[in-house]
């Protein structure tokens, strides 16, 4: 595969006519009979390129206090033509133009941001010089929490010089000692060499270290080179030997990255990140041209990874099938990844490119928190550690990043990891190491009434305004999740449950970004032939998203219980009442899920999913498994083409059919708390065949005890 446009097809899934997502015929809803779409297409490279064009072509925030000082006295619009030194009502009065308000309002905007400290915003500041062992909550192991490499989070280095207690941060020309090499090339830093690497080694000395024999793993330093140690590899792995199919293997995972994973993590630059990788697949070595800011050897690392996770290549197919279905070669690209971004210290220092290889190597490892290897939050906090340092925060701090390429790009990771750091708080129990207030920046909306462009590969503004209003549903639903998750945190609810105005409180929260957000970022209400891959993925990602935030208050309150201070009959009526409210929700939410993961499973997207709807199935899973729900063998198949990826969740399939099992046998059983919530009919309602229309109402609210199915 050298091309976006290179056709791929395999039992799973199909993939031809590139950019849309084909059905024939618009989905019913049935407990039986379910009419998947007829296959999944992967995005061209131009269709790659928009995507990131879309991602981080944000409009620049709205100018503010431009008025001139005396429209400014009389509150009148300024309106100052191009080219004039006047505004109009100046012009018209015959007054001096003038900006001393808007001078002294910068100047005292650049002052305060000398004061502040560089390193965190006020609420995360303590949170963040302290060992992070020491702000978990020891309730369960979870994938976002087990930080066994606490002592390398360290407080961050900002500067290769110290800077006294006393001094500003900024220098002369209003700017951080550190902000020319955050936002400058990233081999600028103090960092020069590891094991066999430096900042200046080209692609084919990382590629001759990532793929090195297997016997080489322990500590990164390889050993000379043999056949046989490629042996567990596979039968074509010693081809690894030989430079240029390195380079040619090389080749393909990039293109398996951009085609899958860039579709759902847009970080990167398709154009870009190819012209810099210099790699070039021939008979020959490898032809490297000259270039003045190499890749950053991790950020290579990591695109290979995730490749590798997903690649149907000859050399990786002969591995999975010599190892189970899984590919050791994969395995090792990812601890090679991990050992060689700890080595450059990308944990640490504040830099653009540490920023996105944090963001992308977190949701590339195993996601059992049980596992030693698994997805423990450490890669998630030091990509917000990194992004708190360069105080993308700030919007005055912002404007200072020249380059649109990376502002942009800053942008959306600051939101990736934002949203990130909100849902997992809620889902694994943790303190948000983010709170509403850390951030002042916003999402920046387009100009509706703008003017096309006449770049083709350019977004619309329309194209635009979806995007934002995507990540603006998921922000308000992102802020609910982290209320939530604060006040879970708390010893005191531990002890003596969740206050009853509490849950009220989510549920009405919930409940209306249902109503203002759902029908417009959820599925459809048809899913209609050409639907465009991109749309359906994060459509059928966003509805989950919201569903399950049901199922996980629902586990909440079954292990916390509700704390009701009045202890009054009314309270008490209030308590039960609220329990059969998200206990509704929750059935009603799973049901939604395991029917969105019956369609994606049918069309062999889970196999190619970077890490979006696991928890979604997992959560959903046990809640209908514990119901005895015959609905959660769609979670279980699900899970189970998770594994192709994910090995891990092979082995959440397994316990939440043994769930199943207990309660087919003992009826709805394993809950505590919530108990008196359940009722028979829970279990035993039957379903209805139903439209996607009938179901979400045309707007994407639930009515009755309906089976919600696709």
């Amino acid at each position: 595969m050298q091309n976006g446009d290179h056709v791929r097809s395999d039992n799973g899934h199909s993939f031809s006519h590139p950019g849309k997502f084909v059905s024939n015929r618009s989905l019913t809803l049935n407990s039986h009979n379910i009419t998947p779409p007829q296959g999944l297409i992967l995005p061209t490279q131009s269709v790659q390129n928009q995507i990131h064009e879309l991602a981080k072509t944000l409009p620049p925030p709205r100018k503010q206090n431009t008025a001139c000082d005396a429209c400014r006295s009389r509150k009148v619009k300024c309106n100052r033509l191009p080219g004039e030194d006047k505004c109009q009502h100046c012009l018209s009065k015959n007054y001096p133009c003038t900006h001393f308000v808007q001078q002294a309002t910068s100047e005292k905007k650049r002052s305060a941001a000398a004061r502040r400290p560089r390193g965190t915003s006020t609420s995360s500041r303590l949170a963040l010089g302290t060992p992070i062992s020491s702000r978990i909550s020891d309730v369960r192991l979870s994938i976002f929490l087990s930080l066994r490499r606490c002592r390398c989070l360290a407080c961050p280095s900002f500067s290769t010089s110290p800077v006294s207690a006393g001094s500003s941060p900024i220098s002369e020309h209003n700017t951080p000692p550190w902000f020319k090499a955050a936002f400058g090339p990233w081999n600028s830093g103090r960092i020069q060499s590891y094991g066999g690497l430096s900042m200046q080694s080209t692609t084919p000395t990382l590629l001759h270290h990532l793929f090195a024999a297997p016997e080489s793993d322990s500590t990164f330093m390889f050993k000379p080179r043999s056949s046989s140690g490629y042996a567990a590899w596979g039968d074509m792995a010693s081809k690894l030997e030989d430079e240029a199919f390195r380079a040619e293997f090389a080749l393909d995972l990039v293109e398996v990255y951009f085609q899958i994973v860039h579709t759902r993590l847009p970080l990167l630059n398709p154009l870009q990140f190819r012209a810099r990788l210099n790699l070039q697949a021939t008979q020959q070595r490898p032809v490297i041209a000259k270039q003045d800011e190499p890749l950053h050897p991790a950020l290579i690392a990591t695109v290979l990874a995730w490749g590798a996770k997903f690649s149907e290549h000859p050399l990786l197919v002969a591995d999975r099938d010599r190892n189970g279905g899984q590919s050791l070669l994969a395995k090792a690209l990812i601890n090679r990844t991990r050992e060689l971004a700890e080595s450059l210290k990308v944990h640490r220092i504040p830099n653009t490119n540490h920023v996105v290889i944090s963001l992308l190597i977190e949701p590339l490892q195993c996601q059992d928190p049980r596992l030693d290897n698994g997805f423990h939050g450490f890669w998630l906090t030091s990509g917000i550690r990194n992004l708190l340092g360069l105080q993308i925060n700030h919007k005055s701090v912002m404007v200072l990043i020249k380059d649109p390429e990376a502002r942009g790009t800053m942008i959306f990771a600051w939101w990736m990891a934002c949203l990130s750091d909100a849902f997992s708080s809620f889902y694994y129990r943790r303190k948000p190491m983010l709170d509403d207030d850390d951030y002042d920046i916003d999402f920046y909306t387009a100009d509706q009434n703008a003017q096309e462009t006449n770049d083709p590969t350019a977004p619309s503004p329309r194209e635009q305004l979806e995007f934002l209003g995507y990540y603006q549903a998921a922000h308000a639903l992102a802020r609910i999740s982290r209320t939530i998750a604060r006040q879970l945190w708390r010893p005191s609810t531990d002890q003596d449950g969740i206050p009853l105005d509490s849950v009220l409180s989510y549920i009405s929260d919930l409940s209306k970004w249902r109503d203002a957000h759902l029908s417009k970022v959820g599925v459809p209400p048809n899913l209609e032939a050409n639907w465009d891959f991109v749309s359906a993925v994060s459509a059928c990602a966003s509805d989950a998203q919201y569903h399950v935030t049901w199922v996980a208050l629902f586990f909440a309150m079954d292990e916390f219980g509700i704390r009701d201070d009045a202890f009054t009959p009314s309270s008490i009526n209030q308590v039960e009442i609220a329990k059969r409210k998200v206990m509704e929700e929750a059935l009603q939410a799973s049901l939604r899920i395991a029917a969105l993961a019956g369609v994606l499973t049918s069309n062999g997207y889970l196999k190619l999913d970077p890490a979006v709807m696991h928890v979604s199935c997992i959560n959903a899973g046990n809640f209908l498994a514990r119901l005895g729900r015959p609905e959660v063998f769609q979670c279980i198949k699900a899970l189970e083409q998770y594994s192709y990826a994910y090995e891990e969740t092979k082995a959440h399939a397994k316990e939440i059919s043994l769930e199943y099992d207990a309660a087919l046998q003992k009826g709805p059983n394993n809950f505590h708390e919530m108990a008196s919530a359940i009722s028979p009919s829970s279990r035993t309602f039957q379903a209805e065949i139903m439209s996607v229309d009938a179901l979400t109402n045309g707007n994407g609210k639930h009515h009755g005890n309906t089976y919600m199915s696709i």
